[in-house]
């Protein structure tokens, strides 16, 4: 990777860091693998366990699908394919969107050569291939590759739904067991403890899951860093005791469960195929529930330590716990509840297991809600669903993401799906079909990546897909079967949450055609100003727009109404890049919009998926400090493009002369911006100056100041004044323009059409959080409106 382009996510990474990593891995990412047991044969119909060599054939199953897919697939292949530290679905997206010229995100694609612009930086699409060329020329592939992307992002939120309710439900179900194990001793009445038993039954598991959950998702805002200190020695115990139980059970029971790590078992198994052994493969898929979110949550961690822990620890324990239960259940299909951990742990020690598991059900939760959170902040940056508050609850690690109200709605879906099946073999097999589809999803674009991105032979690619894919496929159409008996709760999830991401991105991208087509040149603004009598007004103006050339519309409307604007102006344009980070150095270009006395600016932000740039308190400062570098700059020749506005300068670090602006320490001073009332012609309507009186004449509580740099008497003068206006302007106060471009249907337009409007719309109404997230004050604040028909 070019050190210029050096993710914000990267840092000295020592082994006592890894090892740190790697324990910290094991409260986050590894949970859910390692909870897995408590459910796996749990799901299974006890009836379908018919013999001992069934058990044989069954763990031979379980054995090679972990070896196969969470070994082989993701360890040492799809952790592989990381995006600069970041992992999931969208990671392998826009890694294609980056080296194939696939995208069909939202951008201006006018400004193409604006928004890439970088010397030797990994934007740079690859030498072409047939392959690359194929794919390029077909639309639909593009088309079908976004589908991928937001499908695969799905199945991750219900994986997020469904896996807590999972977990949870199987662990409160064997709290009730132990319970009515002990109805002896509220009577000796046998029929009073059958009523006791059937009451347990009927009241203990629902309850009890329900207030778990409630407790773990309450958990979520201390952050990924708290949380995984916290669970990680939970999960570490529970590695030691399932780890232990299952070499006691190998020893005690049978020991020659050992050969059926054969294949030959498993290819028994497929050769003897039926209808109810065929079903299994549903539960036995659950093993590696959690595979894919070593992937998706990669930017919580590190690769090395992601996979150190697997290879070392969690495979060989789960394995050895899998041949233990395995082996009791081979000797003890006559007891009740056989196919339960629980059953498999001696007698004595029971009451402890079962205190443990529920707090390990609860870790083994967490790996699917963090991964949420990471798919849907990667999807929100790349406009693909509706604006959230994201709270970034790591300094260093900047992957690490909290979205309260995705964990508030996450938690109701869960508390949903244990409220209205309370039944483990139902959520199990709802929760079967997510794990398998998304990792489907993941082998598709991963043998994309493999022929696009890594440049190997087609041949190589075919063989991932086949390999993984066929696997897969099976699990898939096993999962199927069971569509019935609770799955179909995922294809409701999958229609309404898919459903809100085309629909957010669908609207998105007509809102940006809206803007390039009515949008107007510079000239537009120099050839109208005499025409209209326009007034310039002390201060600075901010116009927040998603076109990075020429001047929206909203605000040609503005000025058409309202001639009048400030001495300088700031177009300001948030883009978001297909990487994670962009690094503060090259993050902001900067340039003039029309001739250098009007005073008008661009900045346009580039910005990662995974970058915490919107939550910066400092953003004005920031922005104003970069014009200063720019205005020092102009006339140099430093790296720079020429758009079609005229020249663009990448600014990020200071002058080493220093000749940028000097910031001051903050003050609490609040001063009154300037209203433009005072300065508009008399003749003006008194309705246009109210309304502009009370969007710019507006009170807002200044932050830092500036001053010109020491050797500024030794500056040209024409830049020396221009920096002293800058400062000028930003002490007599700052207004914000913000357009507002609200989607309506064309009449006789289609229903698919008026659909996605109404999604769009409803959504965009209910955000609760605002366009642009800088804390801008309310009374500085222009809203204008305009109304686009599709």
């Amino acid at each position: 990777m070019d050190p210029q382009l050096g993710s914000s996510n990267q840092f000295k990474e020592t082994w006592k860091h890894t090892l740190l990593l790697s324990f910290q891995s094991l409260g986050v990412i590894y949970g859910q693998l390692s909870t897995a047991p408590l459910y796996v044969f749990g799901t299974m119909i006890a009836e379908d366990i018919k013999s001992e060599e069934t058990v044989y054939e069954l763990f031979s199953c379980i054995f090679w699908t972990i070896t196969i897919i969470s070994l082989l697939k993701y360890a040492f292949i799809v952790l592989r394919a990381d995006d600069n530290g970041e992992g999931g679905t969208f990671a392998l997206y826009s890694l294609l969107c980056r080296h194939a010229k696939v995208g069909l995100l939202p951008n201006d694609t006018s400004a193409n050569e604006v928004m890439h612009y970088e010397t030797g930086s990994p934007f740079k699409i690859k030498v072409e291939s047939r392959a690359r060329r194929a794919i390029e020329k077909h639309k639909s592939s593009h088309y079908l590759m976004l589908f991928l992307a937001l499908f695969g992002s799905c199945m991750t939120i219900g994986v997020g739904v469904l896996t807590p309710a999972l977990s949870v439900y199987s662990v409160s179900s064997g709290v009730q067991r132990s319970m009515s194990d002990m109805a002896h001793l509220f009577s000796s009445s046998p029929r009073k403890q059958e009523a006791i038993s059937n009451a347990f039954e009927k009241y203990v598991p629902v309850p009890t899951a329900s207030a778990i959950l409630v407790c773990l998702f309450t958990l979520q805002h201390y952050g990924t860093h708290k949380i995984g200190f916290i669970f990680a020695p939970i999960i570490v115990i529970w590695l030691i005791f399932i780890g232990g139980g299952g070499v006691y059970n190998i020893f005690h029971w049978n020991e020659q469960i050992i050969h059926a790590v054969s294949p030959m078992y498993m290819y028994r198994f497929v050769k003897n195929i039926e209808i109810k052994s065929w079903r299994s493969l549903g539960s036995i898929v659950l093993c590696v529930a959690g595979s894919e979110a070593m992937f998706a949550d990669l930017g919580h961690f590190r690769k090395k330590s992601i996979k150190i822990t697997f290879v070392c620890l969690i495979y060989p324990v789960l394995v050895l716990c899998y041949a233990g239960q395995a082996a009791y259940i081979s000797k003890n299909l006559h007891v009740a509840d056989f196919n339960h951990l629980s059953e498999s742990i001696p007698h004595q020690i029971r009451h402890w297991f079962i205190a443990l598991s529920l707090l390990a059900s609860v870790v083994g939760s967490q790996a699917t809600i963090t991964a949420s959170f990471s798919i849907i902040n990667q999807c929100l940056a790349l406009g693909c669903f509706p604006r959230v508050k994201v709270i970034h609850t790591s300094d260093r690690i900047h992957g690490q993401v909290y979205i309260p109200d995705i964990n508030w709605l996450l938690m109701v879906l869960s508390l949903a799906v244990t409220i209205g099946f309370h039944d483990i073999m139902r959520i199990g097999s709802a929760t079967g079909l997510a794990v398998i589809s998304g990792m489907l999803v993941t082998t598709c674009l991963m043998s994309l990546v493999i022929a696009l991105y890594w440049e190997k032979n087609l041949f190589e690619s075919v063989c991932c897909l086949i390999f993984f894919g066929s696997i897969e496929v099976m699990y898939v159409s096993a999962c199927m079967l069971n569509f019935h008996k609770g799955a179909w709760y995922l294809v409701v999830l999958l229609a309404l949450s898919l459903t809100v991401m085309l629909s957010w991105h669908y609207g998105t991208k007509k809102k940006l055609e809206f803007d390039l087509q009515n949008k107007v040149s510079a000239e537009w603004l120099t050839d109208i100003s005499p025409g209209l009598g326009v007034t310039r007004v002390p201060g600075i103006g901010f116009i927040y727009t998603d076109i990075v050339t020429g001047i929206p519309a909203f605000f040609s409307h503005f000025i058409t109404n309202i001639p009048a604007f400030h001495q300088v102006l700031i177009f300001v344009s948030f883009k978001s890049l297909p990487m994670p980070y962009v690094p503060a150095s090259r993050r902001y270009l900067i340039g003039r919009v029309g001739p250098k006395d009007l005073k008008i600016y661009r900045c346009v932000v580039r910005y990662g998926y995974c970058d915490p740039i919107r939550d910066t308190d400092n953003f004005e400062e920031q922005i104003i400090s970069s014009i200063g570098e720019f205005i020092t700059m102009e006339e140099n020749e430093f790296e720079s493009l020429n758009s079609s506005e005229g020249r663009m300068v990448v600014v990020g670090k200071p002058p080493a002369d220093g000749s940028a602006l000097i910031p001051l320490d903050e003050t609490n001073s609040v001063e009154e911006s300037v209203s433009l009332v005072s300065n508009i012609e008399t003749q003006l309507a008194p309705m246009v100056a109210d309304a502009v009186e009370s969007g710019l004449g507006s009170v807002m509580r200044k932050k830092v100041r500036f001053m010109l740099p020491a050797n500024s008497p030794k500056m040209r003068a024409s830049v020396r004044d221009e920096l002293q206006e800058l400062i000028d302007a930003r002490e007599s106060g700052t207004a914000y323009f913000l357009g507002q471009v609200h989607l309506a249907v064309r009449d006789g337009s289609d229903v698919l059409k008026r659909f996605l409007i109404m999604t769009y719309a409803f959504c965009d109404k209910n955000c609760r959080e605002p366009p642009v997230a800088l804390n801008i004050p309310h009374a500085a604040l222009v809203e204008v409106g305009m109304v686009c028909c599709i």
